[in-house]
């Protein structure tokens, strides 16, 4: 059986879960960034130079339409999106990179020292990994008593720096497949079969998407991730044994003025878990009714997540120096409040599978003598994690769309899909409640 969750031809872009209120950022902790001084400014290179910088040290498979839509995804990088373009090679790329990384490259494991012996950091606006990162299923720490500690803590080579296999490709399509076996920390040996799809879409398509025409005044770019996770061990799955998510993640490049916005849904229960690095005041975080409201300033590392039962799929960001809406969508099942979702702190929980479905977090220097990781922002999606029989499937789509262009035409967008207009945006922290308070929608 496969238990699909598809976007719905939604829009999706993203990226990470895990942190905890321990000192870890997204499983990063708080030692490790250090300034690189090669390191262009977010969002101030062209498609083109990033694309030849990213030729230069792995092969790009590129997607590209005649309207100037770009995705350019790296295969040896799990089939990671590494940035696009709404206008053309000439246009602005749209992903966030780490170029000092990128140039050292996959380090063999005796040259591994610092973070690199935890983590290969290249950046993407959307990868692959599974979840949970921490909790007593983790993923990313041996079996217990083993501590929850930065020392033990490593990313796993499937989702770090084992390439994807290429089963097909064209200009608009294309296809991954890996098998691989992962331990977890309760001691479960999870034998993983993945397969990988990006796809453009293209403008028309986007109508069904959006539930809106794609404005005149706007260029797009989007496409969509289809992602399935099978069984293929002999044994069932179990919430006892440990459960596996498919996590979506993606970083993009800040600015003083990004605003992250989350749509919010009628529900049980709080609107927004914002205790990821502790509380967040109303200068940062505003939760109301209809939408969460998060700062992608890359000057205060936070970050916030919303359950699947006041998820409506979707998250965005909008940065109106740079003239762009980036919206990111994923289909929320019907009974999601009822699914489970992977927690992924470093600690073990009482409620395991109490996690959100989705996330988002804005870089910032750990302390006040250390510099940032980027900066940058992110976005991620989750699925479920189902108990899966011996040969089933779950699979977890995702559509990331860009529009760059007029405002009046990003406006007709943000309040198609997100319910908000961009003066509302953009006036969402002058509004916050004066009681200094950041909602009582949050916890």
């Amino acid at each position: 059986m496969n238990h699909t969750y598809p976007l719905a031809l939604a829009t999706a872009a993203l990226w990470l879960c895990g942190c905890g209120k321990n000192g870890e950022t997204h499983g990063i902790p708080d030692a490790m960034p250090t300034d690189n001084p090669s390191q262009p400014a977010a969002g101030t290179t062209s498609f083109h130079d990033d694309l030849e910088f990213l030729k230069s040290h792995t092969a790009i498979h590129l997607l590209r339409n005649d309207e100037g839509a770009r995705v350019a995804v790296a295969p040896a990088w799990q089939g990671r999106v590494m940035t696009s373009s709404a206008t053309g090679e000439s246009g602005p790329g749209l992903g966030w990179i780490h170029r000092a990384n990128i140039e050292t490259g996959i380090l063999p494991p005796s040259e591994r020292t610092g973070l690199a012996r935890h983590i290969h950091i290249f950046g993407g606006e959307e990868r692959f990994w599974l979840g949970p990162e921490g909790g007593q299923y983790a993923l990313f720490f041996p079996p217990a008593p083993v501590p929850y500690t930065f020392e033990n803590w490593y990313t796993p080579a499937l989702i770090d720096t084992e390439p994807f296999e290429i089963t097909a490709s064209s200009a608009r399509r294309i296809d991954f497949k890996k098998d691989a076996s992962l331990i977890n920390r309760k001691g479960t040996d999870l034998q993983l079969g993945i397969v990988r799809s990006i796809e453009l879409l293209e403008r028309e398509t986007l109508a069904g998407v959006l539930k809106t025409p794609v404005p005149e005044g706007a260029s797009v770019v989007a496409y969509r991730s289809t992602n399935t996770l099978t069984n293929r061990g002999p044994a069932a799955w179990t919430r006892e044994d440990g459960l596996v998510s498919i996590w979506l993640l993606g970083m993009y490049p800040h600015g003083p003025a990004v605003t992250v916005v989350i749509p919010l849904r009628d529900g049980p229960g709080n609107a927004v878990n914002a205790d990821y690095f502790g509380p967040l005041e109303k200068d940062r975080l505003v939760a109301t009714a209809r939408a969460v409201f998060f700062k992608g300033d890359g000057a205060y590392r936070s970050k916030i997540g919303v359950p699947p039962g006041r998820s409506t799929g979707v998250a965005a960001g909008y940065d109106p120096q740079r003239g762009s809406l980036t919206i990111v969508r994923c289909e929320v099942p019907a009974n999601a409040a009822e699914l489970p979702y992977v927690r992924s702190q470093w600690e073990d929980h009482t409620e395991p599978y109490a996690g959100d479905l989705i996330n988002a977090y804005n870089d910032g220097p750990t302390s006040p003598d250390e510099a940032p990781l980027g900066p940058f922002y992110e976005l991620e999606t989750s699925s479920p994690a189902l108990p899966l029989a011996s040969g089933e499937s779950i699979t977890h789509v995702q559509t990331t769309i860009h529009l760059i262009g007029d405002p009046a035409a990003l406006d007709a967008v943000a309040r198609s899909v997100l319910g908000v207009s961009l003066d509302e945006i953009r006036n969402a922290f002058a509004a916050a409640r004066p009681d200094g308070e950041t909602s009582n929608h949050a916890r």
